[in-house]
């Protein structure tokens, strides 16, 4: 009945927008300004001693969620308190519902910057025996380390205010050891990153370097297509891939505009020729040249990272020629029937036995398969025909792609490989279980060559790639998450500042638990806080040094009130 307010009921997969500080429970109010009243709000009460602290925290008014001023906040969280309270008999309240925690955005109006409030129930039980009062404040962005805190104040502090004896710390870093940086020409960020959590109990210092003895986990959220990518090559035959797919599925194939003046049936013509000159016998020791000419226009793959990802040697005759479409662009739908005209006549007068791998599905290959007792079965190149051949050629060689690199990098049994590479699906659905391939291979790559990984790192993070993608569709902003020895990735944690470092310290068990914690970090930890402040990082200097690194600091604190 505040109509000044907007309450929001989150829970289930719904991303909390206080998970940084607090994630105790999975359902939770969310309260904030009602925009409608924005301009006048005759219920709000708010002085002028509010506005005489009002910090540059204050959100502009189109800036997202509105929070409401801190002294509304408190009317909010005491009527909350009020009608849970077993003493408030004059409320007539018959039946007392235990709600689910509360939390309010506040505006940060007031000497400490408080930004958020909150208040859970204490129960034993069904029985509400007190409430649990939550406080978030927010300082920043700065880079004057004398503002931080002294971490054995903090501990005094915890002591006095909950009368407590003794205490524990428990640290928390993050670190980003890959960060998605605007890709050249474009004004879109790349939504790649790649950074570490780590955590550990006693804390001796504020913004102390982790320990050996940590528990650390990767977390990777890889976009395809970067340009900067060791196998943005292999990216763009996948495109190549999904434009045949799309055309089968649509009727309209968009053809690409050919990147050499050699037309693709002057290429396939010319493939022939040497097909022919070897089944006569000549040029016979010319196939290791030829197929190092196919490994080097298909790889395209930088030399630095060539250990990452290389091209196989092995490409049968169908994967030569889907390599020699790809490179020189087959530019109309009527090329494409040309050049599979040229290969099927060759293969009906016995011009050439081209060699294909066992287990090859797509159609060519039969008839290749065929050619080798004399006689092949005619093929109608009409229609979808020719696009659904050379995606169905496509298709195999990707896939052999894709295993070979997994066999031999990470050494993964594949235990799921029958589920990617799959034929007794339809067409699309294959093309969809490539993709996730390419998304898989993109990590591993980028794990191989930024961060080092070996196979004892590179084998269970291919597991968990593989058993998410056997029971999910591709997303590639899903976080996966890795357990990793902190050694592995130390070097960075050592040389690089914190994008997060967090001490927690705790006093009492069960519900008589009660915790401060005090973070910096360096975005702002509050989605209602003004992007005015962030601007402050490109230009602030301390000390005429631009290379400061800015913080926000965040402090949380609770208080317990018994009712019982």
């Amino acid at each position: 009945f505040q109509t000044d307010v907007d309450i929001c009921l989150l829970g289930g997969s719904c991303k909390s927008p206080i998970e940084k500080f607090w994630n105790e429970s999975d359902i939770i109010y969310i309260l904030q300004k009602a925009r409608q009243n924005e301009e006048s709000d005759s219920l709000e009460v708010s002085g002028t001693d509010d506005a005489t602290y009002a910090s540059e925290l204050l959100p502009k008014e189109s800036s997202g969620p509105v929070p409401l001023s801190v002294r509304r906040a408190k009317q909010l969280i005491s009527l909350y308190a009020m009608v849970q309270n077993p003493n408030m008999t004059h409320l007539k309240i018959c039946d007392l519902v235990v709600l689910p925690p509360l939390w309010i955005r506040c505006d940060a109006s007031d000497p400490e910057h408080t930004c958020w409030l909150g208040a859970e129930p204490l129960k034993a039980g069904k029985k509400i025996t007190g409430i649990t009062l939550h406080m978030v404040t927010c300082d920043g962005p700065t880079a004057d380390k004398t503002c931080f805190a002294n971490l054995e104040e903090l501990k005094t502090e915890h002591k006095k205010r909950h009368r407590s004896s003794v205490v524990t710390t428990k640290g928390f870093a993050q670190y980003e050891l890959v960060r998605g940086a605007a890709i050249e020409d474009t004004i879109l960020e790349s939504e790649s990153h790649i950074y570490v959590d780590i955590t550990w109990n006693t804390v001796t210092k504020i913004l102390e370097t982790p320990p050996l003895i940590s528990a650390a986990t990767l977390n990777i959220t890889l976009e395809s297509g970067d340009p900067r990518s060791p196998v943005y090559q292999v990216y763009r035959e996948l495109q190549f891939l999904l434009a045949l797919a799309d055309g089968l599925k649509t009727g309209v194939t968009e053809w690409p505009e050919p990147l050499e003046p050699e037309s693709a049936v002057d290429m396939v013509r010319e493939f022939l020729t040497d097909l022919k000159k070897k089944l006569e016998g000549y040029c016979v020791s010319g196939n290791k040249s030829e197929t190092e000419k196919i490994k080097c226009d298909t790889a395209a793959v930088d030399s630095s990272i060539a250990s990452a990802f290389t091209e196989r040697g092995d490409l049968d005759f169908a994967e030569q020629f889907w390599c020699k479409i790809r490179s020189k662009c087959v530019s109309s739908y009527q090329e494409l029937v040309e050049c599979f005209t040229l290969i099927i006549k060759s293969l009906e007068h016995g011009e050439i036995q081209p060699w294909i791998h066992q287990g090859s599905s797509s159609l060519l290959s039969k008839l290749i398969q065929q050619s080798y007792h004399g006689k092949i079965q005619g093929v109608s190149l009409t229609g979808i025909t020719p696009i659904q051949m050379l995606l169905e050629i496509g298709l195999d060689k990707m896939k052999k792609d894709y295993v070979n690199f997994f066999i031999v990098k990470s050494r993964s049994c594949l235990l799921l490989q029958d589920y990617f590479i799959s034929t007794s699906v339809d067409l699309q659905e294959q093309v969809h279980r490539v993709q996730k391939l390419h998304h898989m291979l993109e990590i591993m790559v980028s794990c191989i060559v930024l961060l080092q990984f070996k196979h004892e790192n590179l084998f269970p993070l291919t597991q968990i790639c593989m058993k998410y993608y056997k029971e999910n569709p591709l997303n590639e902003k899903h976080v996966f998450q890795l357990p990793i020895r902190p050694a592995l990735i130390m070097k960075f944690c050592q040389n690089d500042h914190p994008e997060i470092w967090k001490v927690e310290i705790s006093s009492g068990h069960g519900p008589k638990e009660v915790k401060t914690t005090w973070q910096v970090s360096s975005n702002p930890p509050l989605e209602h806080m003004t992007s005015n402040s962030t601007g402050l990082f490109s230009d602030s200097t301390v000390n005429g040094s631009s290379e400061e690194r800015l913080y926000f600091i965040t402090e949380t604190q609770c208080s317990q009130v018994h009712f019982i």
